[in-house]
């Protein structure tokens, strides 16, 4: 079996404890960040119906959308930052710019600044996660990188379903659910403080002096096919995690689904979601990255493209949209699992941060022409048709990655002993 090279070794025997708080508190940032991301749409409803600042619903889509762009230029930003000054400096210092810019939103006194203070958040967020799953990869063994991945993730789905639970019980005291997050972020960051080690890859590659930071080492020969198609395959699908994640209930009660069932269906296929998070990772890692992401693209153009038939059995329905969920936001997942094992240390966190700042430009768009599709009135099935399509070209996309790694070892795709 092809090992790691030496410079890109997992923490070694003895460090034991601090892996464990590394897995604990990286799991724990992506949960803050699926809170967040979802805490927004969860009071959108309420602020609307108290006239919140005088928010319309034009306000809230502007304020949602420039959310998303602070993540999406945090996520960019981070990367080549992490790689000159560490990852450990770099998570906590997002963690905390966050939170802070969190806990005084529910303090705007207009609409203008409302969106500011989400903006400015949305940066330190969209550096959570990039930076989270380096160190999570960095401190284990490369076979076992794409389990890192997915399973770091599940995170983000845990802290979506707290949000959801908490928005039924707060109702018109939306505010909690800010203070909460702010407060939470800022105890997280001390501990980060205290207890999250540095990733040893990183110390290693900066003793070496092996640092290439600049995003344009990314358009190098070394590694432009590979960035072309991880970009491509992150755009698509993190257009379809947010598209079905924000379009899914409207979709199914378009097709003559009854309110309860098409909100149902949401849960379920968040379920299905975490499912295929642990299972794309187990299989990757004993099957191979690349082929895994493709075949979990392909299911998911079979899935999406099934949804847009009327089925008459809830239970068919169900087991439709529960696999529709394992496999579409694990195969998301999957490309970043690629990154991790690709890139060496010197620029992989660069590499993470524009693979998901720009799969974050899909996250906008997904629910943008789904949304056009839904006011023409044609939301099904040709926003199910739309969805196969986008997996088709995350397949074609995940086709064009080399097999071979960057630091030139082959892809680990037999058990591991």
């Amino acid at each position: 079996m092809a090992s790691a090279t030496t410079s890109d070794a997992p923490a070694q025997t003895g460090r034991a404890g601090n892996s464990t708080w590394t897995v604990v508190l990286c799991w724990i940032t992506v949960l803050l960040e699926g809170y967040d991301l979802v805490v927004l749409g969860a009071i959108i409803p309420t602020l609307l119906k108290t006239h919140h600042l005088g928010m319309t619903a034009g306000d809230a889509t502007t304020i949602a959308t420039l959310s998303l762009v602070g993540v999406a230029i945090g996520a960019v930003c981070v990367g080549p930052l992490a790689d000159r000054l560490g990852r450990r400096r770099l998570l906590i210092g997002s963690v905390v710019l966050f939170s802070l810019f969190t806990i005084v939103v529910p303090l705007a006194n207009s609409v203008a600044m409302f969106a500011a203070l989400r903006l400015i958040a949305g940066l330190g967020l969209g550096a959570c996660m990039p930076v989270s799953l380096t160190m999570m990869a960095e401190h284990m063994p490369a076979d076992r990188r794409a389990r890192a991945s997915t399973l770091t993730m599940t995170g983000y789905h845990t802290g979506a379903v707290i949000t959801s639970l908490l928005a039924l019980q707060v109702t018109d005291d939306w505010q909690i659910l800010f203070y909460l997050l702010g407060v939470v972020g800022l105890v997280v960051a001390v501990i980060q403080w205290f207890k999250l080690p540095e990733s040893e890859a990183f110390i290693r590659a900066k003793r070496d002096g092996d640092r290439r930071v600049p995003f344009t080492e990314l358009l190098g020969p070394a590694y432009l096919r590979a960035g072309i198609g991880i970009w491509v395959a992150s755009f698509m699908g993190l257009l379809l995690v947010y598209g079905l994640n924000t379009w899914l209930p409207k979709l199914m009660n378009d097709a003559g689904y009854p309110v309860p069932t098409a909100v149902t269906q949401l849960l379920v296929l968040n379920i299905g979601g975490v499912v295929g998070l642990v299972l794309g990772g187990f299989v990757a890692d004993r099957r191979g990255i690349k082929g895994t992401t493709m075949g979990w693209f392909a299911v998911s153009v079979v899935m999406l493209a099934c949804l847009s038939v009327r089925m008459e059995s809830d239970l068919l329905l169900n087991a439709v949209v529960f696999f529709t969920g394992v496999f579409v936001f694990s195969a998301q997942v999957l490309v970043y699992a690629y990154v991790t094992n690709f890139y060496p240390a010197s620029v992989r966190s660069t590499a993470l941060g524009s693979a998901s700042g720009i799969g974050r430009i899909g996250s906008i768009v997904g629910p943008s022409i789904t949304g056009a599709l839904v006011a023409s009135g044609i939301g099904h099935p040709w926003g199910f048709y739309f969805f196969a399509a986008v997996a088709v070209f995350g397949f074609l996309a995940v086709l064009t990655l080399p097999r071979t790694m960057a630091s030139g070892r082959t892809e680990i795709s037999e058990p591991a002993a």
